[in-house]
């Protein structure tokens, strides 16, 4: 055979197999009535090859070849049924009607002494496990596609103009698409916990860069396990302790195209605001599988006030050559209300050619679970039309081209001028209420805060009395998703009793989103608290001096200039690095001003708090270098790989290990030198339908600090206020002195946190309607002094309707041979 007629033997071979990759047979599927039928399963049977309708009924089916084939349509509620269709030609229609499944209980064997759903149910827990496991390791095809819409959209939010949202709403209507997104992947796994993702294809309506958030491993929400994980944990139905949590009902039974008698049980929560479901599941006589559900729960349920409902939607079906019972389709719809935002969304996944014996070996799985083919986000609509298995509806078809047409436009250089023309103009009052100026071909944007905008109130503090400031800031993208970016930021800030203007600067640059190198350089001078950690908040402790006359918060100017190095060095190491000027200066009230007098407090000098014996700690005039080092590892750590970022996934079986060095070298005073060395261990896991938990672990010494500075002591996050303007810090002390146990020797703190999430409250008659959390913690910390130690109960998600910010706690402290409690009140509006 000649070159020539090589390539047209070639030529030949392409153009056949590319008609058959672009073979469909398409039609729409109804119910007798002839409404349509959405997210039923099709497939050819005895395959791995399938499709799912979409929201209109309406179906794409790949064949590979002209030839008759045995085709089944099936959803739940719907008798299935199985044509013998003669695939002739490309876009070959063939619409089906199915008729409804009636359940009938003629067929149940009846004994009083049990509930018939009781006995179906026992079945399928005691065969939970090993039908889970059927599905040790599988490849498969996945498609998913996602849609959010919004409904009588307020112009207006907070005093702030919230637009058409990037044209996504109707001028009038104020309703529309907000997110539109397909993704298509190769998926691979292997039990218990290897899991591995390829995107070959994603699109976002408006975006061309964007890539969809659909996942196949965000997507699988498993029935067989014990718990699915929806914030909090949800008990399945077939759980081992499901008959706790539930009560069945038997609605009838029928018998499916391959003779499987299968049992409809209606699932009833025995209490509705626990963390379960209600609706119907389908399992499968004598293989005690899962058929189908249709399963609900409520955002009260999860402990996400935002959503209404959730519900989803699994298909399964039957594979002769297997013996299994494999996962086709499965949707999830949900409705969602928040301080006047309402709508509704659904994502719909697809499984198809699955592969049920890979060939694994040890290079197969590794950190890497997601990852993208090269240009995932470039395909055009002939591969779309091609590869995507759900048609488009018409409204999705709509807002891909609108989109898409507003996005060509938006994304003109000239309309971003003229965007940047109106934006960038200077108004009479925007040197007080602040100025913006944007580049958007240079990716530019300069701002300055304003004098009268809520930001430029800085708190009241006893030394600087009240504080306003201002700030400017210029950020500069090096590509056109800020990967690689440059932040410069400036803070003013004028103190009004003490006559003080304090300025500060930062310069961050960001090398990228990949290992997340960051360079930055600081400098200036600003008043700062004893404790960095800050225990006590800007906010906190305004309304503690000026409403109780308590100034619980001490504090100290610095002079500093210095830099800062943080890199992720391998996956899963983070690597930090610092060093520091500074010179450190007391400082004094200048005001003792109050909106109400207290008669039996007044307001306390600023050196820290008097410690007990009568010691103090003032702060004197001093000057050094702080230099830091910080290693944090997480064992075990996976991650998803994009084409311009890495998104790293903690694993909750290894604890996060911390490992930091700090010294003070070269101070004006040889006393100040000191080495500090500490450690950390962090863990948060689940503990199933009890709850979670979680603890903290930190130790360490002092080398030669004997005579150092206080405000390089080791302090500890106590608390004096009896209402915390956030939740309670589960890894500091609800009732500790602020500065009490501060020290320059050995040290070291635990701290344990166990949220029941519902479990103990939700099973209590009457306090199960209120829908509290009880949380349980224990702390301890040892240093030279005697050891401190507190236990504390305390109920969150307190509120009304969507409003739950409160949480209260009560606290026991015992040290010393004293031991006292008191009840500390959070409200936790995220400042």
């Amino acid at each position: 055979m000649n070159f020539i007629t090589k390539i047209a033997s070639s030529f030949i071979i392409v153009l056949f197999v590319s008609s058959f990759a672009k073979a469909q047979l398409t039609g729409t599927l109804t119910d007798t009535n002839k409404e349509p039928i959405p997210f039923a399963s099709i497939y050819i049977k005895g395959t791995y090859n399938g499709t799912t309708t979409n929201q209109n009924g309406s179906y794409t089916l790949q064949l590979d070849a002209f030839k008759t084939y045995n085709i089944v349509y099936q959803s739940l509620g719907y008798q299935p049924k199985t044509l013998s269709i003669n695939f002739l030609e490309n876009g070959q229609v063939q619409s089906v009607a199915l008729e409804e499944e009636v359940a009938s209980l003629d067929a149940v064997i009846v004994n009083s002494n049990e509930n018939p759903a009781n006995r179906v149910i026992r079945e399928a827990i005691a065969n939970r496990e090993s039908n889970r496991k059927k599905f040790s390791s599988y490849k498969a095809d996945f498609y998913s596609r996602g849609l959010w819409r919004m409904e009588d959209v307020p112009e207006k939010f907070m005093g702030q103009e919230i637009g058409d949202l990037e044209g996504s709403l109707d001028t009038l209507s104020r309703s529309g698409v907000i997110y539109l997104s397909e993704t298509v992947s190769k998926i691979a796994y292997e039990a218990p916990d290897n899991f591995k993702e390829r995107i070959i294809a994603s699109k976002i309506s408006g975006d061309d860069n964007g890539f969809s958030a659909n996942t196949a491993e965000g997507a699988n929400f498993d029935f067989y396990n014990n718990n699915i994980d929806l914030n909090n944990r949800i008990v399945s139905p077939i759980a081992d302790y499901a008959f706790n949590y539930y009560k069945y009902k038997l609605l009838g039974t029928f018998f499916d195209e391959n003779k499987f008698l299968i049992n409809k049980i209606e699932v009833i929560s025995r209490r509705p605001k626990d963390n379960t479901f209600n609706g119907i599941i389908y399992i499968v006589e004598d293989q005690w599988t899962i058929y189908g559900l249709e399963l609900s729960t409520l955002g009260e349920n999860i402990n996400v006030p935002v959503i209404e409902k959730l519900t989803f939607n699994q298909d399964f079906t039957y594979e002769p050559s297997s013996g299994d019972w494999i996962k086709r389709s499965q949707s999830i719809d949900f409705k969602f209300s928040f301080f006047g935002f309402k709508g509704t969304g659904r994502f719909i996944a697809n499984y198809t050619n699955y592969d049920f014996k890979p060939s694994f070996d040890k290079k197969s799985f590794g950190p890497e679970v997601l990852s993208f083919e090269l240009n995932a986000n470039k395909k055009d609509s002939t591969y779309w039309n091609q590869k995507r298995p759900v048609p488009l509806t018409l409204e999705e078809n709509k807002e891909y081209i609108k989109k898409d047409s507003i996005a060509t436009v938006r994304n003109d250089p000239k309309y971003k001028d003229s965007v940047d023309r109106v934006n960038n103009k200077f108004k009479l009052l925007s040197p007080l209420t602040g100025y913006s100026y944007s580049n958007s071909k240079k990716n530019e944007r300069f701002s300055y805060d304003g004098l009268i905008d809520l930001g430029s109130f800085k708190g009241f503090n006893t030394v600087q009395g009240y504080v306003i400031g201002t700030g400017f800031s210029y950020s500069k993208g090096y590509d056109e998703d800020y990967n690689r970016s440059l932040y410069i930021n400036t803070d003013i800030n004028y103190g009004i009793s003490d006559d003080r203007l304090r300025y500060t600067a930062e310069a961050t640059y960001r090398f990228n989103r990949t290992n997340r190198r960051t360079l930055s350089m600081s400098a200036g001078t600003e008043v700062r608290q004893i404790n960095n950690s800050e225990p006590i908040s800007t906010l906190e402790n305004s309304i503690s001096s000026l409403a109780f006359e308590r100034n619980f918060a001490k504090f100290y100017e610095v002079n500093f200039a210095g830099v800062a190095y943080s890199e992720e060095v391998s996956n899963g190491f983070f690597l930090s690095a610092g060093l520091n000027y500074e010179r450190r200066q007391p400082l004094n009230n200048t005001t003792d001003q109050v909106w109400f007098t207290q008669s039996d407090v007044s307001y306390t000098d600023n050196d820290p708090v008097a410690l007990d014996n009568n010691r103090f700690a003032p702060i004197t005039e001093h000057e050094l270098f702080k230099v830091g080092l910080g290693l944090t590892i997480y064992p075990g750590q996976k991650f998803q790989s994009y084409p311009d970022q890495k998104s790293n996934i903690r694993n909750e079986k290894y604890p996060a290990i911390s490992l930091r060095y700090e010294g003070g070298l070269g101070a004006d005073n040889s006393d100040n030198d000191f080495h500090q060395l500490s450690a950390n261990l962090y863990q948060s896991f689940d503990m199933g339908n009890l709850g979670r938990s979680s603890y903290w672990a930190n130790g360490g010494t002092f080398l030669g600090g004997d005579d150092i500075s206080f405000v390089d002591f080791q302090h500890f996050n106590g608390n004096r206020l009896r209402y915390k303007l956030q939740a309670l810090n589960p890894y500091g002390f609800g009732l500790l002195n602020y500065y009490d146990y501060s020290t320059n020797g050995d040290y070291a703190q635990f701290h344990l946190q166990h949220d029941f999430k519902g479990f103990i409250l939700g099973k209590i008659p009457g306090l199960n309607q209120l829908n509290y959390d009880l949380i349980l913690s224990g702390k301890a910390l040892f240093t030279e002094r005697k050891p401190y130690f507190e236990t504390s109960a305390g109920i969150d998600n307190i509120g009304f309707g969507k409003f739950r910010p409160f949480r209260v706690d009560y606290v026991y402290s015992m040290t010393s041979g004293r031991s006292y409690g008191a009840f500390v009140v959070g409200i936790n509006f995220g400042l």
